[in-house]
């Protein structure tokens, strides 16, 4: 607050940017394999007592903002770069709407692709404006009840569950969904079910879905980190609620971090780790039946070859004198 007004003071200012494999946001049906250039500012809008990046997300301090790097900079590195899309990511971009927002007009100009990876907390009247210029979200449905928002978020349910109807229902954003198995927080079989019939329900059956395991971190390492017999639990769960696409995260398994053909059943796109294998999509149809598997993909049937790579990146070599 300066002066009666709220005024961003990170604007053009980053942690830091990287090259990083698009399924890392998670989003593993817009443009597979492909690079994209991600970067975060500091702070947040909720209390996450779990939070796997707070070092960065909790700071208040300015001294974390390093690198200063303008809209057009951004651009002009992800096209110099061969990047398909940047990322608002490491800290949710809703904080730095504004440099978001100018930053996805600078790359759509510059034919780049937009990418929010966001809680979705936001309020109804800022949602068209940050939207607006964004081709794909992962938005982290944190938990399916209020009790958990509120005790372990400092926040509510109910903002997320409209920011994904209107992504959805008023949109062209390419969305999918992450949800972080805490145990004993919001991992029962009764929540999951609930959640993934609302999802079904009201979302439709082609959101992808994400359970990524927990690790110990922040204020809540009395927790143990998510068995992998949760996850395989929580992914059958969503399977039988009808979900067509439903994946595991921050795990080892090959098998459920692939995607099938929601016809035939049979692999399209081969994953291990970050990595793609095989691939049996012609455009959005499957190689082996011809059916439709929903998403963004390459029209020419090529999946990007960026693989596990993580590369740190200056911006300042990309600013115009």
């Amino acid at each position: 607050n300066q002066g009666g007004q709220i005024v961003l003071t990170t604007y053009g200012r980053s942690t830091g940017f990287c090259i990083d494999p698009i399924e890392k946001k998670p989003l593993n049906h817009f443009y597979p394999g492909t690079a994209v250039l991600s970067f975060g500012t500091a702070g947040c809008n909720l209390g996450c007592k779990f939070c796997q990046n707070w070092s960065i997300s909790k700071s208040r301090e300015v001294r974390r903002l390093s690198e200063r790097a303008s809209p057009e900079a951004i651009a002009r590195a992800a096209q110099a770069l061969g990047c398909r899309s940047v990322a608002y990511t490491y800290n949710d971009p809703i904080i730095f709407a504004e440099y978001a927002i100018d930053t996805a007009k600078a790359c759509r100009e510059a034919g780049v692709r937009n990418v929010a990876v966001t809680s979705g907390y936001i309020s109804e009247v800022a949602r068209p404006a940050f939207f607006r210029y964004m081709d794909a979200a992962n938005v982290d449905l944190k938990g399916f009840t209020e009790d958990f928002y509120w005790d372990l978020c400092s926040g509510h349910l109910q903002p997320v569950l409209d920011t994904l109807r209107y992504l959805v229902r008023e949109t062209e954003v390419w969305l999918e969904i992450t949800t972080l198995l805490i145990p004993g927080a919001n991992d029962s079989g009764d929540e999951l079910k609930r959640m993934c019939d609302w999802i079904a329900r009201e979302l439709g059956t082609t959101v992808p879905l994400h359970f990524t395991a927990f690790h110990p971190d922040f204020r809540l390492r009395d927790r143990g980190p998510t068995p992998i017999e949760t996850l395989n639990a929580a992914y059958d769960i969503a399977c039988k609620a009808g979900l067509k696409y439903v994946y595991t995260g921050n795990c080892y398994d090959p098998l459920r971090q692939s995607t099938y053909c929601p016809a035939c059943g049979r692999c399209v796109i081969e994953r291990e780790g970050y990595t793609i294998g095989r691939y049996f999509l012609k455009g959005n149809l499957c190689a082996h039946c011809g059916a439709e598997v929903h998403g963004r993909f390459d029209p020419a049937g090529r999946p990007g070859d960026w693989g596990n790579r993580r590369q740190p990146v200056s911006i300042a070599l990309f600013e115009r004198a």
